[in-house]
């Protein structure tokens, strides 16, 4: 309705503006007209169609504008504000004498052109260096803080905010690695994680049912701990799929995705994006375990070949031990002979010790 109402404005200017701006057309061309209405009616009919075509391209410039306020992060849109502003009070303040200077009659035009270039050129210019130094603005809202003039100065790097997926709130190893103090920065839940979570949370399927409602439950535990800490992000964003939502806000803010999705951490990577998948984070937390080391284990099942037992670390990495099928349910000794790293985790192998000592089975069965 907005746009429809604004298109009939222009169009009722761009007929006015033609059909009385008649007079100031050169003397040369009314001498010229022998009928006044109907060079106003073709004035008015050009102005009009001119003024429609400016309003449909005005209206397109209002859209995008309109999209990317809504989809610009807070504190970016404030830096880029504050350095508009300054730009265009330094352009103004640098054309103030400038205006005062006298200029022959014949260049009268150089003052206005000279502001509207000027304007432009200087805000433009403080646009563009709040975009890329917009953290100096610290220095100007909190100059006693140490901190924020190292920040300032790039010395000391500001924690980036850190997206959380929908399959990391689900796995609840977010609020532990939270605790432990490993993951600093704002924490960000976009509003399409939250639908999709009570899309689950309502879903017939018992299986989907609980994984939602754990969901929410991490969302509400995280909520009362950190506070202010955790923000929820209303941006909307084109496009139904929570991942393209999730890297487009991972983009615009400039913070570190989290997920367990292996495949959406790829999509990161290929997009240049900073993502922190919580299985690369378990791989790389846990014990180093090289060729030749001892450890003890209960072998739990059997393996795919025919002689081969499996067992599992503290930390849930498998083991096969090579001859161990006939030892299920028995804790030995087992020697590492090797470790195979896959994108999903680590395999590990080994064998059990040549001369294991007698466990108490075996002590209870001799005697």
């Amino acid at each position: 309705m907005v746009e429809i109402l604004l298109l009939i404005l222009f169009l009722i200017a761009g007929v006015a503006t033609g059909w009385l701006g008649y007079e100031l057309l050169p003397p040369q061309i009314l001498e010229k007209i022998t009928s006044l209405k109907i060079s106003q009616v073709f004035l008015a009919s050009g102005a009009g169609v001119i003024s429609s075509f400016l309003g449909f391209f005005f209206l397109q410039l209002r859209k995008r504008v309109v999209q990317q306020i809504r989809t610009m992060p807070t504190d970016l849109l404030v830096s880029r504000s504050v350095g508009l502003i300054l730009g265009l009070l330094v352009a103004n303040l640098v054309l103030a004498p400038i205006l005062l200077l006298p200029l022959p009659k014949e260049i009268f035009y150089a003052k206005p052109l000279f502001a509207v270039l000027s304007n432009i050129f200087f805000g433009l210019i403080g646009y563009n260096l709040a975009d890329i130094h917009g953290r100096t603005i610290l220095r100007i809202f909190n100059p006693n803080s140490t901190e924020a003039l190292l920040v300032a100065e790039g010395i000391l790097t500001p924690a980036s905010s850190k997206i959380l997926d929908t399959s990391v709130i689900i796995d609840g190893r977010i609020k532990a690695l939270l605790g432990c103090g490993l993951i600093e920065g704002q924490i960000i839940v976009a509003q399409a994680v939250i639908d999709e979570l009570q899309q689950l949370a309502d879903s017939s399927n018992n299986e989907k049912r609980a994984k939602g409602r754990r969901g929410l439950k991490t969302l509400t535990d995280l909520r009362d701990t950190y506070g202010r800490r955790l923000v929820l992000n209303s941006t909307k964003y084109e496009g139904p799929e929570t991942d393209t939502i999730l890297l487009k806000l991972t983009s615009d803010t400039g913070g570190i995705l989290i997920t367990a999705d292996y495949n959406l951490s790829k999509v990161a990577q290929v997009k240049e994006l900073k993502v922190l998948n919580l299985s690369d984070l378990v791989i790389a937390l846990r014990p180093d375990v090289q060729p030749g080391a001892k450890i003890n284990l209960k072998i739990v099942r059997e393996g795919k070949e025919a002689t081969q037992g499996i067992g599992y670390l503290e930390d849930g990495t498998m083991v096969v031990i090579e001859g161990a099928k006939s030892l299920i349910g028995e804790r030995i000794e087992v020697v590492i002979t090797g470790a195979l790293q896959t994108p999903t985790g680590r395999m590990i192998f080994g064998k059990p010790e040549k001369n294991p000592p007698p466990n108490k089975s075996q002590k209870t069965t001799a005697s």
